[in-house]
């Protein structure tokens, strides 16, 4: 049934956009799961246990009984400076990752609108030491041993600002040695696989099950200009290229319940060196994640956190 939430629930007045993910019925906890990585407040519609022939029947919205009640629906209201144009991104992903059938739908915007509208509030963003992210249309100028990474993300997950993403590029920043193989599987807009290659990774794979994703990621990286950063359409590792042999580095910014599931399989991509840098775990499914990895013969080597959010650096036991 509907939870409800006013502006007061946030404690600020504010112009709020909601966007709303309808899925078949089944997949509705996997839904609420993905949408509390967004946020805590959280609007759910399902009506698939109104009795309709319940006595109180005339009580009820029409609407309400006439819902389609093999779908539902859950709602997360953000300011229109919240970082929407990535959150709309970070959904598609994870729902495609998901094989959840989700339709999003944005309030008062068509998705259209936000292909442009949306630009105004991605601005460069200096990650870690040396990374900054610059959007493709803006001007930067580097300082001293920054490494320039533009990106236009469009509707691939992936612009440097959602915590996960910053995560990972942190640990890349300790991880990649010059002349390492990297691999990242849920690329996304290909910005992990062109920041390793900036930090001097000689060959970069990069992965998504959305084809959607890579074309946007073979298009950022053909705009960067780097000839070692490759992008191609695999269900997790099922397509990843075996043929150099053991990857150094292997990034799977994702959600816990997937990285769990390649953890039987992501062995094969390495040796007694490689490392694999997990993100997209909210804390509390943290020892969830880190509890598998020790059951596959995995150690948890370093684990920062930020806003709720957790990454880890894995190596074999």
């Amino acid at each position: 049934m509907d939870k409800d939430y006013t502006c007061e629930d946030w404690g600020t007045e504010s112009e709020w956009t909601q966007i709303k993910v309808t899925v078949p019925l089944g997949s509705l906890d996997d839904t609420v799961a993905v949408m509390n990585m967004v946020s805590n407040y959280l609007q759910i519609e399902d009506y698939s246990d109104i009795d309709l022939k319940t006595c109180y029947g005339d009580l009820i919205d029409e609407a309400i009984l006439n819902a389609d009640k093999t779908i539902a629906s859950v709602s997360v209201y953000l300011s229109m400076d919240g970082g929407i144009a990535d959150t709309l991104s970070f959904l598609r992903e994870r729902f495609a990752q998901l094989s959840i059938d989700a339709r999003i739908t944005v309030s008062g915007v068509n998705e259209e609108d936000w292909a442009n509208s949306w630009k105004a509030y991605y601005k460069p963003i200096k990650i870690g030491e040396r990374i900054v992210i610059v959007p493709a249309w803006e001007k930067y100028e580097a300082q001293e041993g920054e490494l320039i990474v533009r990106m236009d993300p469009g509707m691939a997950f992936g612009t440097g600002t959602h915590e996960t993403t910053r995560l990972v590029i942190k640990l890349l920043e300790k991880y990649i040695k010059r002349g390492m193989r990297v691999a990242d599987v849920g690329c996304g807009s290909g910005i992990l696989a062109i920041c390793a290659s900036k930090l001097g990774a000689k060959e970069c794979k990069a992965y998504d099950i959305d084809p959607v994703a890579v074309k946007v990621a073979n298009e950022n990286i053909k705009d960067s200009g780097l000839t070692n950063v490759t992008c191609a359409v695999s269900d997790l590792l099922k397509q990843v290229d075996k043929s150099g042999g053991a990857y150094d580095v292997i990034c799977a910014n994702i959600v816990a319940d997937i990285i769990i599931r390649m953890m039987p399989d992501v062995g094969e991509l390495m040796d007694e060196n490689s490392v694999v840098l997990a993100s997209g775990i909210i804390v509390e499914r943290s020892e969830d994640v880190i509890n598998g990895f020790h059951e596959h013969g995995f150690k948890v080597v370093e684990r920062i956190d930020e806003n709720g959010w957790c990454a880890l650096a894995v190596k074999k036991a």
